[in-house]
């Protein structure tokens, strides 16, 4: 396991004096940066943090995970150590909604500091095993499929597609990303007590019609579960804006802030 360093947690908003920090789990072959515009629609009193999974990024030069649970033990070091500046709100996209749950898991099983709230954006819920439906990509495809999922949800830069080395690292790190989805497992009994956020795209043909009841039975605190407008990366606007989204973020401030 690799232990978090200043490049595994990516802060790219400050605010003057925080109440909390909105930490961001990736999705399947992302980095941090799809998360960092949204340090200009975060309340101003927030942070903003992504956590760089090993092999991208500040992490290049590390391996990339061989597993899921080598990856989550890597990303529950990282948001223990985004946590140690107070209060925070764990949010993870499509895979990563899968990991922020399983990391909330463990942080409770090893006594905290819990995140205030877990916020899970375009996943099923774990609780049904993975399933084709979740296989997306999928190890078969072909380079060729692969750059255009990417290209389609957004996720390469225009010096990417113009730079064939920088296609190849982009291929490699999705690949690497889709070997370790398909060793998930989920652990019969794991839940979580903290309020869980679950938000979908009314046209994600991914989600299963009871992803919402499959998630509420997760959840042994606040539940709450939100639709919103286009498909599993909802809609260019909806992305730029999702933290307005999330109630966590303007909640009364937690006891755990005072002094920060």
């Amino acid at each position: 396991m690799v232990a978090a360093q200043d490049t595994t947690v990516v802060r790219s908003h400050r605010a003057s004096n925080p109440s909390r920090t909105l930490v961001c789990l990736g999705f399947c072959g992302g980095g941090t940066g799809p998360y960092h515009a949204w340090g200009g629609v975060v309340p101003s009193d927030v942070d903003l943090a992504a956590i760089c999974y090993p092999g991208r990024e500040g992490r290049f030069l590390e391996g990339f995970a061989r597993n899921w649970d080598e990856l989550a033990d890597d990303a529950t070091e990282a948001v223990l150590s985004a946590a140690t500046e107070g209060p925070y709100v764990l949010f993870g996209h499509s895979m990563g909604g899968w990991m922020a749950f399983d990391v909330a898991v463990r942080i409770d099983k090893r006594g905290g500091p819990a995140p205030e709230a877990l916020v899970v954006s375009s996943a099923n819920a774990p609780s049904r095993g993975l399933t084709v439906k979740d296989m997306f990509p999928d190890q078969r495809d072909t380079d060729e499929q692969l750059l255009g999922w990417m290209r389609t949800h957004g996720l390469m830069a225009e010096h990417v597609l113009n730079d064939p080395d920088l296609q190849e690292m982009a291929l490699e790190l999705m690949r690497a990303d889709i070997r370790v989805r398909d060793t998930f497992a989920h652990h019969s009994g794991h839940r979580v007590k903290i309020p869980l956020q679950v938000i979908t795209g009314e046209n994600d043909d991914v989600i299963d019609p009871d992803a919402g009841v499959q998630w509420k039975n997760l959840s042994l605190g606040d539940y709450r579960h939100d639709v919103l407008p286009g498909g599993h990366f909802y809609t260019p606007d909806i992305w730029r804006r999702l933290p307005t989204f999330i109630p966590a973020l303007t909640a009364p401030t937690s006891p755990r802030s005072e002094g920060r």
